[in-house]
């Protein structure tokens, strides 16, 4: 098994972007180039928002993080933020629905970034991350799930971690606490499944942090970009290999409990997406100990 995950190895990420996606349309239906995550920053919050095929349920989420957002910078005009929805190669209408809020708030504070095929949720993420001009860095998904306003919570947590080495730190949103009435709403098999993922991922990546999928992340600037630049899964499985290589580099990492509800319309596929994350878990863990994959800081295309 060593000998097939390093013979089979991608040696480093595929950091390339097509043409069309060095740019971002504006509010006015301009073609402006994308920043870059090796700019300095010139936004407090940037909000990275992975969307696939989200036309549905993606209004709710932006309306709701959009009016905190913009409660927030009413009371504190000093606040900046961004909101960068990736659509990670739809087939239906999401880039459209994420340009309306566009043309509400304006391109300085929305922004949409429409990739030419589906990368996988941490492919797009990155994508998003690497386009941001915010000094901390949001993962939100585009369900809503979690409440946005816990995004205090998570923003204490990271500033509990100070001083930050090298300026990095992350802090994680985490649903463990509500593990009891998820499990009582579940099947015994995907129960079973759930099991066997959380032991995979102590057993082989990560030890510190009881829910790595939760998708409410927020990193400092500097931890996003040596994270996501290393990053070499790009599906379902991205957020452990992300926690993984911040522990090699020995980022502080805060678990924060924040609200979640499960909502309908899920990508997932639960057998077949958790084989999938069991295998890649398995070869993020040995890729890395046979040196296939290196923690190597990269820049994008």
């Amino acid at each position: 098994i060593c000998m097939i995950a390093y013979v089979t190895a991608v040696k480093m990420p595929t950091l390339h972007r097509h043409e069309e996606e060095k740019f971002f349309v504006d509010a006015e239906g301009r073609k402006e180039p994308v920043p870059s995550i090796h700019d300095p920053s010139t936004k407090e919050l940037s909000v990275v928002v992975p969307s696939y095929n989200e036309e549905d349920r993606l209004p709710l989420m932006m309306d709701e993080a959009l009016d905190y957002l913009e409660k927030r910078q009413k009371r504190d005009p000093s606040f900046t933020y961004e909101v960068i929805v990736v659509d990670d190669g739809s087939k239906d209408q999401t880039t459209k629905v994420a340009m309306k809020y566009c043309k509400k708030y304006g391109s300085d504070k929305v922004r949409v970034l429409s990739l030419v095929k589906n990368r996988g949720k941490g492919g797009a993420v990155r994508m998003g991350v690497f386009s941001s001009r915010g000094e901390k860095i949001l993962m939100a998904d585009a369900d809503g799930a979690t409440k946005f306003a816990d995004i205090e919570k998570v923003e204490e947590g990271l500033k509990n971690l100070q001083p930050w080495p090298n300026q990095m730190a992350i802090s994680c949103g985490s649903r463990a606490h509500l593990e009891k009435d998820s499990i009582a709403k579940r099947s015994y098999f995907r129960t079973l499944l759930m099991y066997g993922f959380h032991f995979l991922v102590w057993f082989l990546c990560v030890k510190e942090i009881r829910d790595t999928q939760c998708g409410f992340k927020l990193l400092t600037r500097e931890a996003a970009l040596q994270t996501f630049s290393t990053l070499h899964i790009e599906r379902w499985a991205f957020d452990v290999e992300l926690l993984y290589i911040a522990q090699r580099l020995g980022i502080p990492i805060a678990e924060v409990a924040v609200n979640w509800t499960e909502i309908e319309g899920s990508k997932l596929v639960p057998f077949w997406s958790w084989l999938q994350m069991g295998r890649d878990l398995l070869f993020i863990r040995l890729r890395y100990m046979t040196g296939a994959w290196q923690l190597e800081t990269r820049k994008c295309n």
